[in-house]
């Protein structure tokens, strides 16, 4: 019998955040301002694709760091402190496959990859054994074997052979027990794609970070392969309390013998490619005991993290940079428990008001409730776009609306269905408000903390009914707007959303980058009700 494979299988491909961060660009000089990057919303490569900010790729020189996603560039000038955004200039190589033929082939013979140590070089990969091949019909599909022999294997060739060294890194089998372990009956029916997303070297060692696709029935074990070219030993380290979790990226600071690994993180699941997880993860591994843990995290919750998902690290002696899908820390790394040592920025579109501009309190409502007047000449920040009728090019701003609306919605607080689950930080309340965090006197949402949902309905948000109707969204009363949560009981919330929804066709938004407020002022209410 054989395994086929499912679409989520080349969606995950397709979408997979390549890691592998490069140094390059000989600028001589902080780059000069030029007119604002325009966003807007394109139908026809997905309404949502235009509030994809996740960092791909980190370029450096002496003058300038460089973020780049897939769209944008977020350059930052050192010798002042400031920031330009530019039209992108991600390499192709950083880009997710763009065809199905080109994800397929990646499935079936992964390509190998290459890192120097002291002029020689070392090619390595990981893969499914057994692996993928196309059967009739141009469909994946893979023997069936026993949980003992379905494995996760990494390869090696070093400078001196030919063929490649195996290293199992981990089976289905141990995926069950691993399942068992953490308390839950199961973690899926097989093993999900592997895929690289970090290798680096510190001293004479290199550290292979290793993810894997999930979601219909897909999962693994967060793993992390280290290597010593002298003595041609690999040691692999397992997290227990991340084993669940992708490892979007890895960098290493601290003593050769005594490191620090700091690991980006996140989940993923049916439709959902980019779930929030442990968010900034310092894990200081014991050599000479692989199954001794020592762990921190660092989440939106719990810390100034801007953004809920890293995607891309870098290190700079005592500095890390962090970058998310909703902006970029600048980290002192041996002070991170202090707040003071974290300086932050978030990414933010801004519009120009025209004179006068009709407010609607909900997505779909055809009366204003109010009207945005630009008298003091300030720019309006635009929160999100969603369209109307999903048939149509026509769709609505959620812009920021300091007055606010109040709502009351038939849904009150609960015990989280998944405590297990809840990132550190977080009180283990489930409400309306639960992709949103405490940021100190309201509630906000990043932009990466918004789940993409593409195979069930889109983007979820606050709306007082989620009736949904064929082509046509929920009424929604605020997708990122901040909130202030004035009541809550078990079966009704009231809160006032700081956000209302505007025309498409009267702004013209711009991306930007903003400084980020790091201290908090007051403790997150649900902490009461948790007690």
């Amino acid at each position: 019998m054989k395994k086929f494979i499912t679409l989520l299988s080349v969606v995950w491909l397709l979408n997979a955040c390549t890691s592998l961060s490069q140094s390059a660009n000989n600028t001589n000089s902080c780059p000069q301002s030029t007119a604002a990057v325009q966003v807007e919303p394109n139908p026809q490569t997905g309404y949502f694709e235009s509030s994809n900010y996740q960092i791909r790729n980190i370029v450096k020189d002496n003058n300038t760091i460089k973020f780049q996603t897939t769209k944008y560039d977020f350059v930052f000038c050192r010798s002042n402190n400031s920031w330009t955004v530019q039209a992108g200039t991600l390499p192709n190589e950083f880009q997710p496959p763009s065809n199905y033929s080109e994800a397929v082939k990646e499935i079936i013979n992964p390509s190998f990859k290459s890192i120097t140590v002291d002029g020689r070089m070392y090619q390595y990969r990981v893969r499914l054994e057994p692996n993928y091949s196309l059967s009739e019909g141009d469909r994946l599909s893979r023997p069936e074997v026993s949980p003992e022999n379905d494995k996760v294997v990494f390869e090696l060739i070093t400078p001196d052979s030919q063929q490649p060294q195996q290293k199992i890194l981990y089976t289905l089998k141990d995926l069950q027990a691993s399942a068992v372990q953490n308390g839950f009956s199961s973690i899926g029916t097989q093993l999900g794609i592997p895929q690289i997303t970090a290798a680096v070297t510190d001293g004479q060692r290199i550290w292979w970070a290793i993810a894997f696709e999930q979601g219909e029935g897909n999962n693994g074990i967060a793993t992390i392969v280290s290597y010593q070219p002298q003595t041609n030993q690999f040691t692999l380290f397992q997290p227990q309390e991340i084993a669940s979790q992708q490892i979007t990226d890895l960098v290493v600071t601290g003593d050769e013998n005594a490191p620090t690994l700091w690991l980006g993180t996140k989940l993923s699941g049916e439709g959902n490619p980019n779930i929030p997880a442990y968010g900034l993860v310092a894990y200081r591994p014991n050599l000479a005991n692989p199954r001794s843990r020592n762990l921190n995290t660092y989440t939106v919750h719990n810390s100034p993290l801007v953004g809920a998902i890293p995607t891309q690290l870098e290190v700079e002696g005592d500095t890390l940079w962090v970058g998310t899908g909703n902006g970029i820390c600048q980290v002192q790394w041996q002070a991170v428990e202090n707040r003071d040592r974290w300086s932050c920025w978030r990414f933010a579109l801004m519009a120009k008001l025209p004179s006068e501009v009709p407010i609607y309190r909900g997505l779909l409502e055809k009366t204003p409730a109010a009207t945005l007047s630009n008298t003091q000449g300030e720019d309006v920040e635009v929160l999100w776009s969603h369209p109307l009728d999903y048939q149509t090019r026509q769709s609505r701003y959620e812009v920021r609306y300091q007055p606010g609306f109040t709502v009351t919605l038939n849904e009150g607080a609960r015990p989280a269905q998944f405590p297990r689950l809840i990132r550190p930080g977080k009180p283990a309340i489930d409400w309306v408000g639960s992709e949103w965090h405490w940021q100190g006197d309201r509630f906000v949402r990043a932009w990466d903390e918004v789940a993409q949902n593409e195979f069930g309905g889109g983007s979820r948000g606050i709306a007082s009914s989620m009736n949904v109707e064929p082509n046509r969204p929920s009424n929604f009363n605020a997708m990122r707007g901040d909130l202030e949560l004035l009541a809550i009981s078990e079966n009704a919330t009231t809160l006032k959303h700081y956000s209302g929804w505007v025309e498409s066709d009267v702004l013209n938004p711009y991306l930007t980058v903003v400084p980020q407020a790091t201290g908090q002022t007051q403790p997150n209410p649900l902490t009461k009700l948790e007690q």
